[in-house]
């Protein structure tokens, strides 16, 4: 995977929230911080009973410090240019074995669920996490929604592809657009949601906006960014990293410590935001969610299914 050099600190490390914010509001409308609807707007959503108690990371680390290749390989590439993305209107389109196949505008669904805050611990397959306070709802709300087939053993899902405001699109990086798929009980599961917003706002768009998956115990890059479109099929689906290399990205990408990455060792991670002498921590398996989730892969070889 690309990337570039960047220091373990960061000006957000040690940077207030409140402080933050305040400066925020100077800069509401600059490309860097691309949110998807005025900085003053606010979203309401209840607790989630699926919170983590962990102290979620600064708003400038989640905004900051991202994997989105659609504009561009640095972790800094996607605020610097993600602000030229149109995510309104919107709407995803959603097929295969579903009972109710068709476009299903994004005000329209958000009419229709109940919308949480969850904060999720979120972690990428470079050995870094971060604790996000996201506002979304059950991805299960819209697929019950969409009716699921019978037979159906699968989701797939599909980003945007518009390379005129997405740059990365225009490089052959991966094979674009981007896909990603999840077996039917994990999609139906409660802790997997789509998310739009987060730390109260509407989602940024250097994080997914307007829509995008959030599975708390896979890597990162299994949550899908701007959502086009959700198939139902029964069949494995192709999904983009492990179309790219499948001997580095398995389909199922559960967080798991016993399984290295080929190239570097998943035993631990680094927090982010920690500041420049915070340690690495032990990286657990299912990203500390295996009380919820661990009964999905009874019999399944971990190792063989990574």
């Amino acid at each position: 995977m690309i990337d570039r050099f960047r220091s373990d600190l960061t000006w957000s490390d040690v940077t207030p929230r409140g402080m933050f914010l305040n400066r925020r509001q100077l800069i509401a409308g600059a490309a860097g911080l691309a949110f998807a609807g005025p900085a003053a707007a606010k979203i309401a959503a209840r607790p989630s009973a699926y919170s983590t108690d962990a102290t979620p990371n600064s708003l400038a680390d989640i905004t900051s410090y991202n994997n989105y290749y659609e504009f561009g390989t640095g972790k800094d590439d996607p605020a610097a240019n993600a602000g030229g993305l149109t995510i309104s209107p919107w709407s995803v389109e959603i097929g295969g074995m579903v009972d109710k196949p068709g476009s299903y505008g994004l005000e329209d669904i958000l009419k229709h669920v109940t919308l949480e805050e969850r904060i999720y611990r979120f972690r990428c397959v470079e050995a870094w996490s971060m604790v996000v306070p996201w506002i979304g709802f059950p991805l299960s709300d819209l697929l019950a929604r969409a009716g699921v087939g019978a037979g159906a053993k699968y989701v797939a899902f599909q980003t945007l592809m518009r390379p005129e405001e997405m740059p990365g699109e225009s490089y052959p990086i991966l094979d674009w657009p981007y896909r990603e798929g999840l077996r039917l009980d994990e999609a139906m599961h409660p802790l997997t949601i789509l998310a739009t917003g987060l730390y109260g706002e509407a989602l940024p768009r250097q994080n997914g906006a307007p829509i995008r998956l959030v599975v708390p115990w896979k890597y990162g890059f299994k949550s899908i960014k701007a959502i086009v479109r959700i198939t139902l099929t029964d069949k494995r689906p192709p999904t983009a990293w492990n179309t790219e290399n499948p001997r580095e990205y398995g389909f199922f990408s559960n967080v798991n410590p016993a399984v290295d990455h080929p190239r570097w060792s998943q035993a631990t991670e680094r927090p982010l935001g920690g500041g420049l002498f915070a340690g690495r921590v032990p990286t657990q398996l299912f990203n500390g969610y295996g009380d919820q989730v661990a009964a999905l892969y009874a019999g399944q070889d971990l190792k063989a299914d990574f």
